[in-house]
Order: C-alpha cells, then sequence, then structure tokens
C-alpha cells in the first residue's frame, strides 16, 4: 500500500471489479485503445494485474481518492516486441481527470519501483493522446523521435498503431509538479 497526499495506491479487491470495468466500458477513457473492454475483458485485466504483483513485486495498484476507485496507476512489465523496459502507466475513470492524479500516483510508483530495483522506466501511447503525453512531460520523462514505434498489438492501418515512448533514465527521479 501506497498513500500520496491525496491518494491511496493498493491492491486489487473483490468489489473494485465492477467500477473498474464502469471505467474500461467508457469510450471516453479508451479513446485511445482499440476498443473498450467488456465485464470479462476488464476481470481478465484485473486477473493479469494481480498476478503481476505476485511476479514482480510490483504492478498497476488500485488507486482510491476520497476512499473511491478512480482507476489504476503503477509499474508494468510490457511484453518484450512492445517495449524492453519496465512501463509506468495509468488509467483513470472521467471523474479523476484534470486533477493531477496521474502523476501524483506515478511518481510514487516509481519511487517504489526503485526501493525494488527497478532502474529506468518506460511510457508509451498512441501518437495523439495529448493528456497522457502531458503526464509524461511533467513527471520529467524525455521523448526521442528515434524511439517511436508502431504498437505490434495494434493492426497496421488502425489509427492507434503508431505510439510514442518517453523515458525516465535509472539516474533520474520524476519532476516534482
Amino acid at each position: 500500500m501506497i498513500r500520496t497526499e491525496r491518494l491511496l495506491l493498493r491492491r486489487w479487491r473483490a468489489e473494485d471489479r465492477a467500477p473498474f470495468a464502469a471505467l474500461n466500458a467508457d469510450p471516453a477513457v479508451m479513446e485511445h485503445f482499440p476498443a473498450p473492454l467488456t465485464r470479462q475483458e476488464s476481470d481478465a485485466l484485473a486477473d493479469r494485474i494481480e498476478a503481476g504483483f505476485d511476479r514482480h513485486g510490483f504492478g498497476l495498484w488500485a488507486v482510491q481518492a476520497g476512499g473511491v476507485l478512480v482507476g489504476f496507476t503503477g509499474l508494468s512489465v510490457p511484453p518484450p516486441e512492445v517495449a524492453p523496459e519496465v512501463e509506468v502507466g495509468w488509467r483513470l475513470a472521467r471523474s479523476a481527470w484534470g486533477h493531477g492524479y496521474a502523476a501524483e500516483a506515478a511518481r510514487a510508483a516509481i519511487a517504489h519501483g526503485r526501493g525494488v530495483g527497478v532502474g529506468a522506466v518506460v511510457s508509451f501511447t498512441a501518437v495523439d493522446n495529448v493528456r497522457s503525453r502531458r503526464v509524461m512531460e511533467r513527471l520529467g520523462m524525455t521523448h526521442d523521435p528515434a524511439e517511436d514505434f508502431d504498437h505490434p498489438r495494434v493492426p497496421a492501418g488502425h489509427r492507434l498503431r503508431r505510439h510514442v515512448l518517453y523515458r525516465l533514465g535509472a539516474d533520474r527521479q520524476p519532476s516534482s509538479p
């Protein structure tokens, strides 16, 4: 469990599944993914997230603000064909946008990762995901266009195939607000 000034990052609970499924079914939240998730797909994602904690000692924490689940933020190990380093990522409900929660939680997740031996971290998203790119920049991550890539799990020709990659070196802490 990790506490920040305004947030609680914690492991997943059974009661998180319904609000998580609602978040994953929201077309606005999933705008930069190929499609919203069904309840079954959302539950399977929650299972994979929880298994990641046991496998790696870190993961994508359920994020609470004011006692309410607002999404997830944390560290994950993407498939090697996507990115070779640990990724910091987030997905928040629309009601949580614009409050700085993603960056606040990501800073805490990166600090936790450093404590368990995670060095450099990356974050990536579809080129047109301006909101997530701003979070990456607020964290002090750097973007080298030479590292941008076509996501291998997004079909050729799909508007979301091209991705940008941002990096935070092992020798750098995330920027403060």
